[in-house]
């Protein structure tokens, strides 16, 4: 795959950005009042950043998937940095990992997202929808005794915003049903994958 200059800046600015972030979640774990910490500590918040970081270049699906990777590992890096000038002793192994396993696909969606064919828009908005919900979900059932529920709401909002928007957006019913479909597939999936997450980590 050969990067032009632009996509090589591009991608640059997506990895510098996901460092730059990555430290600022650590930092902001003792700055966000209750409402939002959670986001600073959750998959759906980094998930978001690397989705809205992909997108933002308007990649091909390939190198979405390359900036997908990048920029989810890089956030990890920048969480350990600043951890670390905190004060705070964090390994990046474990997130890395997941950032690697997952980041292709989040950076996939991103890019279907804001490419220019319908039913790739669709199931990649239905995707990431489906991180949002999952996680509201995981949230408000699993860790509500411990964290406020006004971040774990929020996602779900965001995640039903996502799908109404996009099933809008592309204006046929087979795009508004692509949305729906992927959307409850990927919640059920993660919706797994957060409680195995969770309990391995």
């Amino acid at each position: 795959m050969n990067f032009s200059p632009r996509a090589l800046s591009s991608a640059l600015a997506v990895v510098g950005a996901s460092l730059v972030l990555g430290g600022l979640t650590s930092w902001a774990q003792g700055v966000l009042p209750d409402a939002l910490e959670s986001f600073a500590n959750s998959p759906s918040g980094w998930t978001a950043l690397t989705a809205l970081l992909v997108a933002a270049t308007r990649p091909s699906l390939t190198r979405g998937a390359v900036l997908g990777v990048a920029s989810f590992v890089a956030l990890v890096l920048g969480y350990t940095v600043a951890s670390e000038l905190r004060g705070l002793t964090y390994d990046p192994a474990f997130w890395s990992v997941v950032g690697i396993i997952a980041g292709p696909f989040v950076g996939i969606a991103a890019a279907a997202v804001v490419g220019p064919h319908a039913t790739r828009a669709a199931l990649g908005a239905g995707a990431l929808a489906g991180v949002l919900i999952a996680d509201g979900i995981y949230g408000l059932t699993e860790v509500s005794s411990s964290t406020s529920p006004f971040y774990w709401t929020l996602c779900l909002v965001a995640g039903a915003a996502l799908i109404a928007i996009m099933a809008t957006r592309l204006r046929t019913s087979a795009a508004a049903a692509g949305v729906v479909a992927s959307a409850v597939g990927a919640t059920g999936v993660l919706s797994v994958g957060y409680v195995v997450l969770n309990g391995v980590y």
